[in-house]
């Protein structure tokens, strides 16, 4: 099951996206990268394991003057059918 976390504070936002497995990895790392990738604004990402062989891909966007980062961040939850994000 692939689920969300949402942290913004000024200027600062960061999604982390918790998934297990071979295809849920393919699956929202790819996806991350081809949404991100349309962006001029560029992003901080990392993955770490959590656990119970449960992964997580961090996005953060620092200095987003513009606020663009909230429109990337609907776009990964909508590609990714994440309904509801912490």
């Amino acid at each position: 099951m692939i689920d969300a976390q949402f942290r913004s504070e000024e200027r600062y936002s960061k999604l982390s996206i918790a998934y297990e497995g071979v295809e849920e990895s393919k699956l929202v790392c790819s996806t991350v990268e081809r949404i991100t990738e349309k962006y001029d604004i560029k992003p901080e990402t990392y993955t770490c394991n959590i656990s119970n062989g449960r992964n997580v891909v961090v996005i953060e966007y620092h200095e987003d003057m513009d606020r663009q980062a909230g429109e990337i961040f609907e776009e990964i939850l909508k590609e990714l059918n994440i309904k509801a994000c912490d």
